[in-house]
């Protein structure tokens, strides 16, 4: 540990002075070893460059050489490596009485005087429990432009659209962008909540991620992204380490950006089909929005098939895939920003609400209706499935894709915690406790007749055929395959 802090920008005696430099602000940021020193030189370098009175503070788990002024504290929470970016929040607690904005950083993210320019504009509008994020942006060397917050069940919360004083604002539920800025007064709140000064730990997100989102996570303060003013709080990651790995693009990201900017214009778009993420550890069994193909799902999908209706339609790809086939594909997407999507890749949509959709679908039959994903996580699975009753054709198939919560893997993790896996509630983790038997009674309850049962993403069982290793199969297997007839 060297000193105390030291700060790095000084109004030169005889000139006039920057209103700029009046704004002073604590940057923490985190560096493990040395692979991103590079990049760490760069940040130190920009941030003396601002106009601003700015303090740096590296945390490392080793000595670094990181400049005249820049305060280095070496160490870790506790003996996870992971834990390192928890150090931060007792440096700003230490100082909450002493700067006007605390930023906080990994070691490849790059915030500039323009983010920080913004920050300060929109926090004006916002409320106490509002707070201005950031999104990462990473760049190809052809100019490929990559979102790489986009995965999983991460996506934009509809219904949390606002406007505020010429600004159009939204939640993203991945809070998680590497950094984060908060004034001192929205500190202190943190602070007081008791969710921000806390020990290592780990629950939506792992331990990385965690220390850099309990502000929103766990202090009563939402992160809402300033849409109509996006290039103003997109972070360049430096390292681009996630291009071509996951993410999405800039045209379906301007798409998604325009299509939130016409519901702060028309409310009536805000609404979702259903809750799609759980609160079990890092949202497990959460609908995967941007899923690659599934072969055993395409194959489950009858040959005879020429009318599908997917319910539950996230970004599609098993959809897409179909329709490429030459099927006719309608979809129910699961809010505007799906629809919007389904739309531009030429897709049938029925979007809103489920009886908007229902009503927007009027007479229409499906030989095959799809639920990928989608079951374990509505209120009344059968209901749900109830509800599209009418638009199967006599003799239409169901295809039910779900995550196998009786799984062998599933089964060891419950004797370490029986209440949380075994019989999940579903007002406490917002999933129904999905298996093979559950789907049948599902089926069954909503007038289907279950045909067949198949594993998937699961090793074949050495030595076992016929149906002993179909059980053994679904006993592996992490998700599951269903398909039923109406009776």
């Amino acid at each position: 540990m060297h000193g105390t802090a030291l700060t790095v920008k000084l109004t030169t005696a005889g000139t006039r002075p920057d209103p700029a430099a009046s704004i002073r602000i604590l940057v923490a940021i985190a560096s493990y070893g040395n692979g991103n020193d590079r990049y760490l030189r760069e940040l130190i370098s920009t941030y003396r460059s601002m106009p601003f009175t700015v303090d740096i503070v590296v945390l490392s788990n080793i000595e670094k050489q990181v400049g005249d002024g820049v305060r280095c504290l070496v160490g870790l929470p506790d003996k996870n490596p992971w834990s390192l970016p928890f150090r931060h929040k007792k440096l700003f607690a230490e100082h909450a009485d002493h700067y006007d904005l605390f930023l906080y950083s990994e070691d490849d993210m790059l915030v500039t005087e323009r983010h920080i320019h913004a920050f300060l504009s929109v926090s004006e509008k916002l409320g106490a429990d509002e707070v201005a994020g950031f999104l990462r942006i990473e760049k190809g060397d052809d100019g490929h432009v990559n979102y790489p917050d986009w995965h999983s069940c991460f996506h934009w919360d509809c219904s949390s659209v606002r406007s505020r004083d010429g600004y159009v604002l939204a939640h993203f539920t991945n809070e998680h962008a590497a950094c984060y800025l908060l004034t001192q007064s929205q500190l202190k709140a943190a602070i007081r909540s008791g969710g921000f000064v806390v020990d290592p730990h780990e629950n939506k997100y792992d331990l990385l991620c965690t220390a850099a989102t309990d502000a929103y996570t766990q202090c009563g303060m939402t992160k809402l992204i300033p849409v109509s003013h996006i290039d103003d709080f997109t972070v360049h990651h430096m390292s681009n380490k996630y291009l071509n790995v996951v993410g999405i693009g800039a045209v379906e990201f301007k798409r998604q950006v325009d299509t939130l900017v016409a519901i702060s214009q028309d409310q009536k778009r805000a609404g979702s089909l259903i809750g799609t993420e759980t609160t079990m550890p890092e949202t497990m069994y959460s609908k995967d929005y941007y899923s690659h193909t599934i072969d055993e799902v395409l194959a489950a999908v009858p040959t005879s098939a020429k009318r599908i209706l997917s319910v539950g339609y996230g970004m599609g790809r098993n959809e897409l895939a179909l329709a490429e086939r030459g099927r006719d594909v309608t979809v129910v997407p699961l809010d505007a920003v799906c629809a919007s999507q389904a739309s531009a890749h030429g897709l049938r949509v029925a979007g809103g609400n489920l009886e908007e959709a229902c009503a927007k679908l009027g007479s229409d039959k499906f030989d095959c209706i799809l639920y990928l994903n989608v079951l374990h996580l509505a209120e009344d699975p059968s209901r749900l499935i109830s509800r599209f009753w009418s638009f199967a054709s006599p003799t239409a198939t169901i295809v039910v894709q779900s995550p196998n919560m009786r799984s062998a893997r599933v089964l060891r993790q419950s004797f370490r915690d029986r209440s949380f896996y075994c019989s999940p509630s579903f007002a406490k983790t917002r999933t129904h406790a999905a298996s093979v038997p559950a789907i049948r009674g599902w089926c069954e309850a909503a007038g289907y007749k279950v045909e067949r049962a198949l594993g998937i993403n699961s090793r074949p069982i050495a030595g076992y055929r016929g149906r002993a290793g179909s059980l053994l199969n679904l006993l592996m297997a992490s998700e599951i395959v269903v398909t039923a007839q109406r009776v």
